[in-house]
């Protein structure tokens, strides 16, 4: 970790890059910019099930299947951009717009979501206090590893990172479960309009599977589908913060954002494919910021961050997934 040359305190150092990115109007919302997007992904979204329904009862649904995976994955970026407000300034209608696009048009909870990654935002790759690194299927310290008990477990672990693609098949499965079990516990804020909204996408979805295909045709489009779906979410956040290091505690905002964060070089066709997260770096120093203004942001942040000595990451998206794999590699080593 390369620490600051600089005489300035530490915790001066983002508030002097705040003002160079208010300063560039990097932080002035895009309403023309989000009207297209999110009307793109609406009609993507209508576009699929129409074509779903007229095509009915044939194999060629599984390549509607796999469009709505990506669609769906374009959706829940979008719901990510709602709940950092960078859409809409309030909450209000961040929220009603969120529930839309979560809930009624993918089947995962707004708010569910928007508490556990308003949690990572606070510590990101913190073992304790980030739900991202929480141990699970997957499990991302060696600290962690050792705990593993029961056989089934210890195998995971021992062996996931060739297991890491194959159950990323799973996460939409995984965050459809987790919605339904946060409103079934009351931990949500808006159950009723959640759960209504929640019920009416899966109701829709069912429906439309098993009146419009024949069994073995619902079974292969659900399988691809949902497959997909989680294999693109997982990927487009796989290269964020896996391998990187842990905070200690005794890091300023700054650098607790920055030095567990990884960005991921490319142009806009990786823009569009990762939703802006692959300017990491700058999304987690500036969260509410529109991730149009995120390509410009790099550049200052950067300089900024060389200037003050603070190590700034930066790798291509094919080896960040390395990076991943290799990490969930050497956390199994005890298990191994």
């Amino acid at each position: 970790m390369t620490t600051t040359t600089t005489q300035r305190p530490r915790s001066t150092d983002f508030a002097e890059l705040g003002r160079r990115i208010t300063g560039a109007g990097l932080l002035t919302r895009k309403p023309g910019y989000y009207t297209v997007r999110l009307s793109v992904v609406a009609l993507m979204l209508v576009g699929g099930w129409v074509a779903f329904f007229l095509i009915g009862a044939s194999w060629w649904t599984s390549a509607v299947a796999a469009f709505l995976a990506v669609t769906f994955a374009q959706v829940a970026l979008v719901a990510h951009d709602l709940a950092h407000r960078q859409v809409f300034r309030t909450q209000a209608p961040s929220a009603r717009a969120g529930m839309i696009a979560g809930n009624l048009a993918i089947g995962m909870s707004y708010g569910y979501w928007q508490d556990k990654h308003t949690r990572h935002h606070a510590n990101p790759n913190h073992d304790d206090l980030d739900p991202d690194v929480a141990p699970a299927v997957l499990v991302w310290s060696q600290d962690a590893a050792r705990t593993r008990r029961g056989r089934m477990q210890r195998w995971l672990t021992r062996n996931q990172a060739w297991l890491f693609f194959p159950l990323l098949t799973l996460l939409g499965l995984s965050l459809h479960k987790d919605s339904i079990k946060a409103l079934l516990n009351g931990s949500i804020k808006r159950r009723g309009w959640e759960s209504v909204l929640l019920a009416a996408h899966l109701i829709f979805y069912v429906t439309a599977l098993v009146t419009v295909l024949q069994p073995l045709q619902a079974l292969t489009f659900f399988v691809i589908h949902q497959g997909l779906f989680g294999v693109y979410l997982g990927l487009t956040f796989a290269p964020n913060h896996k391998g990187m290091p842990h905070p200690t505690g005794d890091e300023d905002f700054l650098r607790k954002q920055v030095l567990t964060s990884r960005n991921v070089r490319g142009g806009r066709l990786t823009d569009i494919a990762l939703g802006g997260l692959n300017y990491q770096i700058e999304h987690h120093l500036f969260p509410a910021m529109p991730t149009r203004n995120l390509r410009r942001a790099q550049p200052i942040v950067r300089a900024y961050c060389r200037e003050i000595g603070v190590t700034y990451e930066e790798t291509g998206l094919i080896e960040s997934y390395g990076i991943a794999l290799k990490h969930l590699h050497e956390v199994g080593e005890p298990l191994r």
